[in-house]
């Protein structure tokens, strides 16, 4: 799944850690979530989304082409 995550997290100055502390996971799980190696259950796509004040749809793509454009 490919997603902006890492943009995100960078856009803020934080860490993998960082993000990973404010989520309650481990930084391991926040690198495979960055390198697509890992898809979020639904309750973290929820908690990461909430935290970034942003959709779902706003940071995941599906692999579909359903990911909304950044200048929409």
């Amino acid at each position: 799944m490919i997603n902006t995550l890492r943009e995100l997290r960078a856009e803020r100055g934080w860490s993998q850690g960082d993000l990973a502390d404010a989520l309650g996971v481990s930084r391991q799980s926040i690198n495979a979530l960055e390198t697509g190696k890992f898809d979020p259950s639904l309750p973290l796509a929820f908690r990461i989304a909430r935290l970034f004040g942003k959709g779902i749809e706003d940071i995941f793509d599906d692999g579909l082409g359903h990911m909304k454009k950044a200048a929409e």
